[in-house]
């Protein structure tokens, strides 16, 4: 399990989903992001999911285990 920080931006390509933008710059599909609105900062513990398939044209998918504002 790894623990990340970031910002919480809106993609709304394919109907809408959740994006976690690192203090890094990486980016990543949220699986969940509950309680959290686009713009919020954010620590997220979770894995990285980099097999699979989605319609989402963006970062690898993260596994949000536990989200809390920062």
């Amino acid at each position: 399990m790894a623990t990340f920080t970031g910002t919480v931006r809106f993609n709304d390509l394919e109907g809408g989903f959740h994006e976690l933008v690192t203090d890094k710059g990486d980016v990543y599909r949220l699986s969940k992001a509950a309680g959290v609105k686009p713009g919020d900062c954010v620590k997220v513990k979770g894995k990285v999911e980099n097999a699979g398939f989605g319609i989402h044209m963006s970062g690898p998918s993260l596994e949000v285990e536990s989200i809390e504002k920062a």
